[in-house]
């Protein structure tokens, strides 16, 4: 019999059954696309070797005229700038206390202290940074104290507990991470234990310096009528407000110039100077020189980059200060960060939206400001005095599932929704998806907000990364390619994601408290030594006919490319099962010598493979799991790195004879 070429559909098809979809891939995992023929995703190594606390979720880069390089990392903590492989902490100060407002109590033979603060307002996990304190009489010396801690347990209204440790050590240093809280808390590994000295209270200088409250690293849903998804609170029930201490820590930022503008999710407005440098901390908006009216809450910062107004979404209105409005927009005078107030002379102003119940994103195309509530699109396009903004209702009954969910493309605008994918292109459509089903079916409905998009340009792409149903935490993705038109998804967890541009590669962060390059080489650098990236990637059944024939597969030809491979032998493995009806399952019988599985290596060496399978239906898989791997040979020690499948362009096999019994 003759070889016969076969050839799959590019793109991942989920959208019905693995036998309607003949032809094409059903499963995938660190696979993309490229130029129809499917590829393995590029690795990742971590950018330094410090590592931030917190989750990420919200990433920022700029460049100084200077050309200094940073970025703005916001976690459910603090507010980091990056520069290099360092992190620097701006996290804003809410309140310094006056000298002698604080005291410390010590127990013998513990190191937990007793700090007494009236109306401290602070939160298990918050920071906060003591200063001009004396010794307690024995261990707790003032380098013991004078440094910054994490609150282990709020006492009450008046105090609360640290954990002591070794002077000078830094909030990051000798310290680990304690995930059965929730919060999770910084811990000390070598705390200093009190003795029966320790008797005093630090004396009457202490200062104090709290940073603002820490969020949520979990969504925390809010209960009563009205409140949440339909249906989920009870009839009749009092709606519970959210605030930005009991919710999901989220951040915006954009810079200004060469500085930076920073607001929490449901919480204030902060500036960082940069002429100030990066030793010292962003600051309250409101406690600017000069400042007017300024928005005290919002939800999402932005600076529109074509006319240079600093924009505020979901705010306080101008003539109710404190009182946020989730569908207010308000906008400074132009070229100003710190003037607020609409006068006839400037250009501030404010606009509400008349449909919906929150402004959930805001993203910035080249052409206008697109603004989504929970249920509308409108496009916000700046018109000069007197009106300087005016918004346009361009798309009712959408949704949108987080406010990071939002990815914009030149013009074109890409979002997740609850259940759909939307793409604004001039006019809004949802996105032909053929992987929807299994992406929708399998989510934590709980943690929507942690879904954050992410732009990947060399290859065309937008991600989504989002919580399976099993989890509480990011841990799939699904894509979009563009440029091709087709989808394709896998296990990988990112938080926060920035696209190239300023950095040579794409910046991601994970829950481990490191940033990561990705699309460099092939490997997992999570670990050290780096580990190997397992892929794969797995057709629909393929029969002949209607399947009314049996197959015998005798010989196979596979064309497989290992481009750019650095591995001495770079090899894949080629799965080929075989089973007999739609419902039937792959197994490892034998019949008459003939098996319904066999998994073979592939190199670029391999010219051709000979099998003896029968079934009336067979799939292949193409997969690996061998990077970095290790070879001893006599007298030496060799580390191969190997990429494990760039390309398969085409897999060639020959049917011996067909057997025309029914099934």
């Amino acid at each position: 019999m003759p070889l016969s070429k076969l050839q799959f559909k590019p793109g991942v098809n989920r959208e019905v059954t693995s036998y309607t979809n003949e032809g094409g891939w059903f499963d995938s995992d660190k696979v993309r696309f490229q130029k129809g023929y499917p590829e393995k995703i590029g690795g990742w190594q971590k950018r330094g070797v410090e590592f931030f606390l917190g989750t990420c979720r919200a990433l920022h880069p700029w460049v100084t005229l200077n050309r200094d390089q940073f970025i703005g990392l916001g976690t459910t903590e603090k507010y980091y700038i990056g520069e290099g492989g360092a992190y620097n902490d701006i996290t804003p100060i809410r309140e310094q206390t006056a000298a002698g407002a604080v005291t410390f109590a010590a127990t013998n033979g513990s190191s937990t202290l007793v700090v007494s603060d009236t109306a401290h307002g602070a939160v298990v996990g918050d920071f906060v940074t003591f200063s001009g304190a004396s010794t307690l009489g024995g261990v707790i010396t003032p380098a013991v104290l004078n440094q910054e801690y994490q609150i282990t347990l709020v006492v009450n209204a008046n105090s609360y507990q640290i954990v002591t440790r070794t002077g000078g050590t830094g909030i990051t240093q000798a310290t680990y991470v304690d995930t059965s809280v929730t919060p999770n808390v910084t811990r000390n590994v070598d705390p200093v234990p009190a003795n029966g000295s320790d008797t005093g209270n630090g004396g009457t200088s202490i200062v104090g310096n709290y940073q603002i409250n820490i969020g949520l690293n979990t969504t925390v849903r809010a209960s009563g009528w009205g409140a949440g998804t339909w249906s989920r609170a009870g009839w009749g029930e009092a709606s519970t407000d959210l605030i930005v201490t009991n919710t999901l820590r989220l951040w915006s930022h954009d810079n200004f110039g060469e500085d930076l503008l920073i607001n929490v999710r449901d919480g204030g407005l902060y500036y960082w100077d940069s002429s100030n440098g990066l030793g010292a901390r962003a600051v309250s908006l409101v406690s600017l020189n000069a400042a007017g009216k300024i928005p005290t809450v919002a939800k999402q910062i932005m600076v529109s980059d074509r006319d240079r107004h600093v924009i505020a979404f979901g705010c306080d209105p101008e003539t109710t200060p404190g009182v946020q409005d989730p569908l207010t927009i308000r906008f400074s005078t132009q070229e100003s960060v710190s003037q607020w107030g609409a006068e006839a002379t400037n250009t501030a102003g404010e606009l509400r939206l008349g449909s919906g119940s929150e402004i959930v994103a805001a993203v910035e195309t080249r052409q206008q400001i697109l603004v989504l509530t929970d249920t509308t699109l409108y496009a916000m396009q700046f018109l000069g005095p007197p009106f300087t903004f005016g918004v346009t209702a361009i798309s009712e009954n959408i949704t949108v599932a987080s406010p990071n969910a939002v990815i914009a493309v030149d013009d074109n605008v890409f979002w997740m929704g609850r259940s759909e994918f939307y793409i604004y292109s001039g006019a809004v459509q949802r996105l032909p998806c053929m992987v929807r089903d299994y992406v929708f079916s399998d989510i934590n409905e709980n943690q929507l907000e942690k879904i954050n998009g992410a732009l990947n340009t060399e290859h065309s792409e937008v991600w989504w990364f989002y919580p399976s149903a099993s989890s509480d935490e990011v841990d799939k993705y699904v894509v979009y390619n563009y440029s091709e038109q087709v989808w394709y998804y896998g296990i990988l967890g990112r938080t926060a994601w920035m696209d190239r541009g300023i950095f040579d590669f794409p910046i991601a962060a994970n829950v481990d408290g490191y940033l990561y390059e990705h699309e460099f080489g092939f490997n997992d650098g999570t670990t050290n030594p780096a580990s190997a990236i397992d892929s794969y990637i797995q057709s629909s059944p393929l029969d002949i006919g209607d399947g009314e024939q049996f197959m015998f597969i005798n010989k196979m030809i596979p064309d497989v490319d290992f481009r750019n491979s650095t591995a001495t032998l770079p090899e894949v493995d080629l799965t080929i099962d075989m089973k007999n009806v739609p419902d039937g399952t792959y197994t490892q019988e034998s019949t008459k010598g003939f098996v319904s599985t066999k998994v073979a290596p592939v190199s670029n060496r391999t010219e051709q493979l000979f099998f003896r399978l029968r079934g009336r239906q067979m799939r292949f898989k193409i997969s690996s799991d061998e990077l970095s791997v290790t070879s001893v040979l006599p007298g030496s020690t060799t580390t191969i790195h190997a990429k494990l499948f760039c390309r398969v362009s085409a897999v060639f096999f020959c049917v011996l004879r067909s057997d025309a019994k029914s099934r």
